[in-house]
C-alpha cells in the first residue's frame, strides 16, 4: 500500500466511512501511479481493488502492485457491491462530483441494504494539492521543454506568417521531443487575443501586431501551462501601458505567495492594481489555478474560493487584461509554494 493511498484511508475516520470509491481515471492513476482507463478502485482499509474488464485486465495484472484486480462481465456496480460485502464493508464513501445522475440512480438501485452510499466531496482532488518531489521534478522537466518551445516561437514570429503555420512547426517540435500537448494551444494575434481561450486561424501576423501564446507541456502525465507575450515592431502607448500594468499585478501577487494565504487575497491583489490603472473591468476569469496531472486542478484562485495555500502546491499566476475587439494581454507563470514563501518555476522563460 503505497503513501498516497495511506494518506487518503487516513481520512476516512473523520468521514465515517469504511471504504472509498474512486471513479475517476486520474484520481485512480494518482492513487495507483497505474494509467486507469474506465476502471474503478474501491479503496478499503485493508485491501484495495481494481475493477476492470477483459480490455484492460492483463496489463492491470502487470502493471499493480499490492492491489488485488477483479474482473467484471456483466456490471462493475455489481461487481463493486459483491467485493464490498466480502469485504464487511457498510459505509462506502463516493465523491458525487465524478458520478452523473443518471450513474447514481442506477448505482443506488443496485446497492444492496447492508451498505450506505456516503457523499465525500473530491477527498482525492485535496491530496493532489500538494505535490511531491517527484511530481515537482516532472513538472520542471516540463518547464525546460516549455522554454525551448517558446524560445523558438519568438523565432518563427514574423510578418506574413500565420497562426496555423507557428501551431504546426510547434507541434513538431514537441512531438520530437517526445512530449505532447496539456490542452489545445492558442496562438492569437492581433484582435484574436482579446478571446481569452482564441482558436487558431488562418490569420496572417502583421507589422507591429501582438501575439499571445499559451500552450502547456506534457511530461509523465504532468503539466505546465504558461503564456507569454510578443510584439512585432511598435508598441503603442497603450498596449504599452496594459502590458505594464498586468506585469505589475503579477509581480504584486508573487510576492505575496506563501503558506497560509488565502487564495482570495491574491485574487485581490491581482484585480486591485489593474484598478489603480483603470482596467479591472477586463479582467474577466480567475487569478489562476492549481496544475499537475490535469491542467486545471485545486485549489481554484479566484475570490471566492475558500482555499489556503500550502507548501507543496504548485499554481499558476496569470493576471490579464482583454480590451473587446482591439486587443488582450496575458502573463502566466506556475508557482510553488514552498514553506517560507514561493518559488516562480517558470521565472527564467521570460528570458
Amino acid at each position: 500500500m503505497n503513501s498516497r493511498i495511506k494518506q487518503l484511508i487516513s481520512t476516512f475516520p473523520a468521514r465515517r466511512i469504511d471504504a472509498f470509491l474512486v471513479t475517476q481515471d486520474t484520481n485512480i492513476a494518482y492513487l495507483a501511479r497505474f494509467p486507469a482507463s474506465e476502471s474503478w478502485l474501491l479503496v478499503g482499509k485493508r485491501k484495495i481493488f481494481y475493477i476492470t474488464d477483459f480490455r484492460y485486465i492483463l496489463e492491470a495484472r502487470k502493471g499493480l502492485r499490492g492491489i488485488g484486480v477483479v474482473r467484471y462481465i456483466k456490471s462493475r456496480s455489481e461487481t463493486l457491491f459483491q467485493t464490498a460485502r466480502r469485504q464487511d464493508i457498510r459505509r462506502l464513501g463516493f465523491d458525487p462530483d465524478h458520478i452523473t445522475l443518471a450513474q447514481y440512480r442506477a448505482f443506488s438501485k443496485q446497492c444492496p441494504s447492508s451498505i450506505e452510499l456516503v457523499a465525500v466531496p473530491h477527498p482525492v482532488e485535496t491530496l493532489r494539492e500538494t505535490k511531491d518531489a517527484t511530481e515537482v521534478k516532472y513538472i520542471r522537466q516540463a518547464l525546460v521543454i516549455h522554454k525551448q518551445a517558446y524560445h523558438l516561437v519568438k523565432k518563427l514570429i514574423r510578418p506574413d506568417v500565420t497562426e496555423q503555420d507557428i501551431l504546426s512547426r510547434l507541434e513538431n517540435f514537441v512531438k520530437g521531443k517526445g512530449a505532447g500537448f496539456s490542452f489545445p494551444p492558442i496562438v492569437a494575434s492581433g484582435p484574436n487575443s482579446c478571446y481569452p481561450h482564441a482558436k487558431v486561424t488562418g490569420r496572417k501576423l502583421k507589422r507591429n501586431d501582438i501575439v499571445l501564446v499559451d500552450i502547456g507541456i506534457e511530461v509523465k502525465g504532468y503539466k505546465s501551462d504558461l503564456t507569454r507575450m510578443f510584439f512585432l515592431g511598435r508598441i503603442p502607448p497603450f498596449v504599452q501601458k496594459v502590458n505594464d500594468a498586468v506585469a505589475v499585478a503579477q509581480r504584486k501577487t508573487i510576492e505575496k505567495i506563501r503558506p497560509g494565504v488565502p487564495v482570495a487575497e491574491l485574487d485581490l491583489a491581482a484585480r486591485h492594481h489593474l484598478a489603480q490603472n483603470g482596467l479591472a473591468r477586463y479582467f474577466g476569469h480567475a487569478l489562476g489555478h492549481g496544475v499537475g496531472l490535469d491542467i486545471h486542478e485545486s485549489p481554484r484562485l479566484a475570490q471566492a474560493s475558500p482555499a489556503v495555500l500550502k507548501a507543496g502546491m504548485v499554481i499558476t499566476i496569470e493576471p490579464a487584461v482583454y480590451i473587446p475587439h482591439r486587443f488582450g494581454i496575458r502573463i502566466e507563470d506556475m508557482v510553488l509554494v514552498t514553506p517560507k514563501g514561493c518559488e516562480v518555476l517558470s521565472g527564467d522563460i521570460h528570458q
